[in-house]
């Protein structure tokens, strides 16, 4: 991992939809910086394969909120090797899978999850210090002081080509379940996904995940006064 010039807290905000290259294009920005990682959608993930564990309706809100608040949850923040884990096993796997992919919007729209899951993070953010965060609500709620805040786009082709090529799926059923998950996503009452007002749109369609994240280096140096 290199080491991030300059010193003292520094915290970037990766929001967007799926399928935009958040969580690669994180990752591999945190390690050229020398910072930490945070992938916020693994926690919501990680309730949300409790909550299906338990034979719980992803929809029942009271009993998902209970499954969160009884939640021995970690979260591995070295970008080299990110992890969660569930009362101390794995569950990495688990929550990629396509029930958790299908359930997590429901679970992640219920309010006191996401009171809960974003107290989490900030105590992570705050004792790292230096952090790559990504989200859906990172710049707009859980970091709004973050020193970059950048949201992430491709186009609705592009997004489902990656993500089926990803998970081995179909295209046209990938495409619908994106779709699906974007509006859930942008219309929940609670911290819906959408664009901070005061952050950098990178459209990464035509771009590949090194250049993308060679700009956001250049845009973390520019709004740092050159220390980055």
């Amino acid at each position: 991992m290199s080491q991030m010039v300059g010193s003292g807290r520094c915290v970037v905000a990766v929001d967007g939809p799926s399928g935009s290259g958040k969580s690669t294009v994180s990752r591999r920005l945190a390690a050229a910086l020398g910072a930490q990682y945070l992938d916020t959608g693994a926690m919501y993930r990680a309730v949300t394969w409790a909550a299906l564990d338990s034979g719980i309706d992803p929809q029942d809100a009271e009993a998902v909120a209970k499954v969160a608040g009884e939640l021995d949850l970690e979260i591995g923040t070295d970008p080299d090797d990110p992890f969660t884990r569930v009362g101390g096993s794995p569950v990495d796997r688990e929550i990629r899978g396509p029930e958790v992919t299908g359930a997590v919007s429901a679970v992640a729209a219920v309010p006191w999850v996401r009171q809960l899951l974003v107290a989490q993070q900030r105590k992570i953010i705050g004792a790292a210090g230096r952090i790559v965060v990504e989200g859906r609500d990172i710049g707009t709620v859980v970091a709004p002081d973050a020193d970059l805040k950048v949201y992430l786009t491709a186009s609705a082709d592009a997004r489902a080509r990656r993500r089926s090529a990803e998970n081995a799926a179909d295209l046209s059923a990938t495409a619908a379940d994106l779709d699906r998950r974007d509006r859930l996503d942008s219309t929940r009452a609670a911290d819906p996904l959408q664009q901070a007002a005061d952050a950098v749109v990178l459209d990464t369609t035509e771009l590949g995940i090194d250049e993308v994240v060679t700009r956001l280096r250049a845009m973390l140096d520019r709004s740092r006064g050159g220390v980055a």
